[in-house]
């Protein structure tokens, strides 16, 4: 597995209303950043094609948009963001539809990263839901069976990556949202950590949304977080 450069680890979330937005805050964050998400509020604002546009430019672009459905139309999307040109796209970890993606992405650019369980979700939440067990029970063993169908990675939280590390072979990509660094507001995420332990725990890129998105400074708070990813992988 190829190493990773501190900058191409840091995802920033583009968590804006409008397209317009988020085209200033890429302008205003220049060679800060290399790598973006988008998740449903902004492609349902015409975000997809900026998506295009992002990657066309040289970004690499996470698309979050938690496909599940069946297999054959779960299939034919993602041929079609395989031709977005986008690096990452998000499904929800169950296997008939991390099958029908895996296979769709199959010779393209794209990888196929699982979602297991949401990071606003504990335990109570989980068991509202109808799952039984833990949600770090849950995890591991979606994250079992995602790596098992051939998934590129694993979208978890900084909580469970330590563990995850331990049971996953080294080339199934760790991707963390809930990362906040220290001090930073922990908004509507209930599992959460800083960058520096993040990296420490073996995960491979973080998604960082407000602390970079809502700062005065957005590239100085997106350069800090750099330096930081980079002083703990040292």
């Amino acid at each position: 597995m190829a190493t990773l450069a501190p900058r191409d680890r840091l995802i920033v979330a583009l968590d804006l209303p409008t397209v317009r937005e988020a085209e200033a805050l890429v302008e205003r964050l220049d060679d800060a950043v290399t790598f973006y998400k988008i998740g449903y509020q902004l492609a349902f604002e015409r975000g997809l094609p900026f998506a295009a546009a992002l990657a066309a430019a040289g970004k690499r672009v996470f698309l979050d948009m938690k496909l599940h459905d069946i297999g054959n139309t779960v299939a034919r999307g993602v041929e079609n963001v395989a031709r977005m040109g986008v690096a990452f796209l998000t499904v929800h970890a169950y296997p008939q539809t991390m099958r029908a993606a895996v296979a769709a992405s199959r010779g393209s650019g794209l990888q196929i990263l699982a979602v297991t369980v949401l990071t606003s979700y504990d335990d109570a939440d989980a068991a509202e839901a109808g799952y039984a067990g833990t949600v770090k029970e849950l995890v591991a063993a979606k994250s079992r069976k995602a790596q098992e169908i051939g998934v590129a990675g694993i979208v978890c939280s900084p909580e469970e990556a330590g563990a995850l590390r331990r049971i996953l072979a080294r080339e199934t990509l760790l991707v963390t949202p809930g990362v906040r660094p220290a001090g930073a507001d922990p908004g509507d995420q209930k599992r959460i950590t800083t960058p520096a332990q993040a990296i420490r725990d073996g995960v491979d890129h973080l998604v960082v949304g407000r602390p970079i998105v809502a700062a005065a400074d957005p590239s100085a708070a997106a350069e800090a977080i750099v330096a930081e990813i980079a002083a703990a992988a040292s």
